[in-house]
């Protein structure tokens, strides 16, 4: 039997324009991603991450351009495909006059494949003891990862996750990193959209820089590190004559710094020594000029 190495998502020549707006929202978007890849989109407020992704979704029209999620046309999805997809939005819209667990159980009657069982989920994301209260008691962070919870319901083959660990604590934002890695090693295809690239660069295989609705390149953080990086090396080493610890910073590249990096291994007691690699917020702002602000 042939394996189906058709891409999960694929988009081409993707525009998209709100009301009343003279610029695009989006422009000349293109890429695919491949079947159990973890794709970021990463940018600054309103570039377009969450119109990209409401278009994948059916949550917006398809106005201009082509493509297909999960075998499906954009512009022609059918119920069948919210079988496959899971969806977690940056702004909660849980029921708030219904409990934590009544709103996954209502939820979960929505699909026509096997779901998981809520109390599993809510324990999960650290919900379980709230389960019976209204979400409308809930804080910002505890919808939002009611939300997150309910996109998991249907064991969704595409997963859709709008800055997930956005106003969340260190601790339960580590919890639902690794939910999502679980995830993810599990063969679950994932559509990223976030400004926070430390995640993106924990998680991704591949990451796309969008400002002002343009997609401006979509590289593997690795790749994107080495293209754009500078080579550098960060070694610590004890002055014999006063015991003292001295620091510098060297290039790999720059002869004369590659030289004194040797006479410091030779002539010193040496600490520490570890390469530096640029951040991935340096390297978009190398890129695109902007921040992700």
């Amino acid at each position: 039997m042939k394996e189906d190495t058709s891409p999960m998502i694929q988009v081409s020549r993707l525009f998209y324009k709100y009301a009343h707006s003279k610029a695009y929202a989006v422009q000349d978007v293109n890429f695919s991603i491949a079947k159990g890849e973890t794709f970021a989109l990463l940018g600054p407020s309103g570039a377009g991450k969450s119109t990209t992704q409401g278009i994948l979704t059916g949550l917006l029209p398809l106005q201009q351009g082509s493509g297909q999620v999960a075998d499906f046309r954009l512009g022609e999805m059918t119920r069948h495909l919210f079988n496959k997809v899971g969806v977690s939005f940056e702004q909660s819209n849980v029921y708030d006059k219904l409990t934590a667990r009544e709103n996954l159980a209502f939820y979960r009657r929505l699909f026509d494949v096997p779901t998981l069982d809520p109390m599993d989920l809510l324990h999960q994301v650290g919900l379980e003891q709230v389960a019976d209260k209204r979400a409308g008691t809930f804080s910002k962070g505890m919808k939002h990862r009611l939300t997150f919870a309910r996109s998991m319901i249907n064991q969704p083959e595409l997963w859709f996750l709008d800055e997930p660990t956005t106003g969340l604590d260190p601790g339960i934002a580590n919890q639902i990193k690794e939910i999502i890695e679980e995830k993810k090693a599990a063969g679950t295809t994932i559509f990223l959209t976030t400004h926070n690239m430390m995640l993106a660069d924990q998680l991704s295989d591949r990451i796309g820089f969008i400002v002002d609705g343009e997609l401006k390149l979509v590289d593997t953080p690795r790749n994107l590190k080495l293209r754009y990086g500078r080579k550098l090396v960060q070694v610590e080493y004890k002055v014999k004559d006063d015991g003292e610890t001295q620091a510098e910073t060297l290039s790999l590249v720059d002869e004369a710094e590659k030289e004194r990096l040797r006479q410091i291994i030779e002539q010193y007691e040496i600490e520490t020594m570890h390469t530096k690699e640029a951040t991935l917020d340096e390297i978009f702002i190398k890129v695109t000029g902007r921040e992700l602000i």
